[in-house]
C-alpha cells in the first residue's frame, strides 16, 4: 500500500487536506487521517496539491518523435515526456498517411499500450477528411469514409482505436458514423466544411465531439450554421480546443467555455515532435515543419502543423485565459475528456475505487 499524506487534494471540486491510500493502482481510502502500518510506503505531500492526472486525447508526439514515424523506442521517449508533464492518460494520435504507415504505427502503439498503462486508446485523425480543409493532412492519402477500411485499421490497432475524426459531408460519412458508434468508437467531426444540417445529421448518427474546434473547419458565418457554429449550438457534443493561444485566441477560448459551458470543452495539445525542444526543422507525418517562436507551420507556408504545447502549460493557459480557478479549469484536462471517451469510472477525479492516477503539484 502507498499512503499519500498531508496533501491538498482536489476532491468533489474543492481542495481538501486529506490522506489518500492506494493499493495495486487503485484508491482504497480517502480520509482526514490514515495511520500507516509497517508495510506502508508513505509519500509526504505537505505543501503540495494532489490533482487528477491530466488526459490528452489528441497528441501526435513530443521529445523529438512522431507517432506516425517513430519506432518502438521512439514511442517510449514520447511516453516518458508525457509522464514527466503530468499526463496520466494519453491517446496517441495517428494522422492521415499511407495505409502501410498507418497500420504499422497502429501495431506499434498497441504494443506500447501493453507496457504503458497511460495509453488507454488511440485517436485516428483521418484519413476520412475534407480535401478543402485538410490542414496539415497530406491530400494524396485522403480517402472516402469506409467502415471496412476502418476495421482494417482497427485490427492493426488490436481494437484500441477509441476516437476517429471524420468530415461528415463526405460520401457515406453519415453511415460510417452510425456504424462506428455502434461499435463503441467515438466519432469526432473535423477537417470539415460541412453545413449546419449535415452536422446535425452527424450528431444524430452518434458523433460526440469536434476536433480542434476553430481549426481546419469552415469558419462561423452570420448567414447560417456550419461546423464551427453548429458545434457551439449543440447541447451535448464536446469541443476539443488547442490551448496554446495561437490556434484559438485566448479571448475566443474564454468565449468558447462561456458559450459551451465548462463541462463540454476539452483541452488538447495537438503536440508534435518539436514539443519540449527548441525552434528548428521537424516533421509531422510526411510534412516538413518549421518551428519559429514555438509556432509550428508546414515549411514554406502559413499552415499550422500541430502545436509545441505540453499539457501542464495547456492547463496553466486555461487558468490564465479564462480566469477560472484551478479546480474548475482542470475539468478541461481531466473530467471532460474522461467522460467523452467513457473512462470516467476510472480516471478524471480522485475517488475511492478509481485509478490512483494523480499528480503532485507545487
Amino acid at each position: 500500500m502507498i499512503l499519500y499524506k498531508n496533501g491538498s487534494a482536489l476532491i468533489d471540486g474543492k481542495l481538501k487536506r486529506v490522506d489518500i491510500a492506494a493499493n495495486h493502482g487503485r484508491i482504497i481510502a480517502i480520509e482526514q487521517e490514515i495511520v500507516p502500518d509497517e508495510q506502508t510506503e508513505v509519500v509526504d505531500c505537505s505543501g503540495r496539491y494532489v490533482l487528477p492526472a491530466l488526459v490528452d486525447i489528441h497528441t501526435h508526439g513530443a521529445n523529438g518523435y512522431d507517432f506516425n514515424s517513430a519506432d518502438y523506442d521512439g514511442m517510449k521517449k514520447i511516453m516518458e515526456f508525457y509522464v514527466a508533464h503530468g499526463v496520466g492518460t494519453v491517446f496517441p494520435t495517428v494522422m492521415t498517411d499511407s495505409d502501410e504507415t498507418i497500420c504499422r504505427q497502429l501495431e506499434l502503439i498497441a504494443k506500447l499500450a501493453k507496457e504503458y498503462p497511460e495509453v488507454k486508446g488511440i485517436h485516428l485523425e483521418g484519413p476520412f477528411l475534407s480535401e478543402q480543409f485538410c490542414g496539415a493532412m497530406p491530400k494524396q492519402y485522403l480517402q472516402k469514409p469506409s467502415f471496412d477500411k476502418f476495421l482494417h485499421y482497427q485490427k492493426a490497432a488490436d481494437g484500441l482505436i477509441r476516437i476517429v475524426t471524420v468530415a461528415p459531408e463526405l460520401p457515406n460519412a453519415i453511415e460510417f458514423i452510425t456504424e462506428a458508434t455502434a461499435h463503441r468508437v467515438h466519432v469526432s467531426i473535423g477537417h470539415s466544411g460541412a453545413d449546419g444540417d449535415t452536422v446535425r445529421r452527424a450528431l444524430s448518427a452518434g458523433a460526440v465531439s469536434f476536433t480542434h474546434w476553430g481549426n481546419a473547419m469552415l469558419e462561423m458565418d452570420r448567414h447560417g450554421l456550419n461546423v464551427s457554429g453548429a458545434a457551439l449550438a449543440s447541447n451535448n457534443a464536446y469541443c476539443e480546443v488547442i490551448c496554446d493561444g495561437k490556434h484559438v485566441n485566448k479571448d475566443v477560448l474564454k468565449l468558447l467555455v462561456k458559450v459551451k459551458g465548462i463541462d463540454r470543452v476539452i483541452g488538447i495539445t495537438d503536440s508534435i515532435m518539436a514539443t519540449g525542444l527548441s525552434d528548428g526543422q521537424y516533421k509531422l507525418g510526411v510534412n516538413d515543419v518549421t518551428v519559429t517562436g514555438g509556432d509550428a507551420r508546414i515549411t514554406g507556408t502559413d499552415v499550422r502543423a500541430g502545436s509545441t504545447l505540453d499539457a501542464y502549460q495547456g492547463l496553466a493557459n486555461v487558468v490564465s485565459f479564462t480566469g477560472l480557478p484551478l479546480a474548475e479549469a482542470i475539468k478541461l484536462w481531466t473530467v471532460n475528456p474522461a467522460r467523452m471517451v467513457g473512462l470516467h469510472n476510472r480516471i478524471g477525479t480522485i475517488e475511492v475505487g478509481k485509478d490512483a492516477d494523480f499528480i503532485l503539484f507545487g
